[in-house]
């Protein structure tokens, strides 16, 4: 009876004391590209995140996708002619005992029309 005690709380601080993660991810394509018309210019991304504590917080964030979009407009802005083209959301969610974190990264291929 001791050794199945002991095994059940080494098995709960085993389960307690490990992190896991977990990735998502979706891609859409945004710019028409069905003729050779078009030259790569960059790759450009952005992020955004937040992080709970025993599952309080993150009500600083409304939108994690929209504010990692901002972000990726706002370092890597559009000129005349330039078209975002294959965005991909990416999703991280990481539980760390009793911190929860969650990032969205955006990334998008920046095309110039010729």
């Amino acid at each position: 009876m001791r050794a199945l005690k002991l095994f059940a709380v080494l098995t709960f601080f085993t389960f307690i004391m490990s992190n896991c993660a977990f990735h998502a991810g979706m891609m859409t394509g945004n710019a028409a590209l069905t003729t050779n018309n078009y030259k790569l210019v960059k790759i450009a991304s952005g992020t955004a995140s937040t992080t709970k504590i025993f599952g309080i917080g993150g009500l600083a964030k409304d939108a994690l996708v929209l504010d990692a979009k901002k972000d990726m407009m706002q370092n890597n802005p559009l000129k005349d002619g330039q078209a975002l083209a294959n965005v991909t959301v990416d999703f991280k969610f990481s539980n760390f005992i009793i911190v929860m974190k969650e990032k969205v990264t955006v990334s998008a291929d920046i095309i110039e029309f010729e």
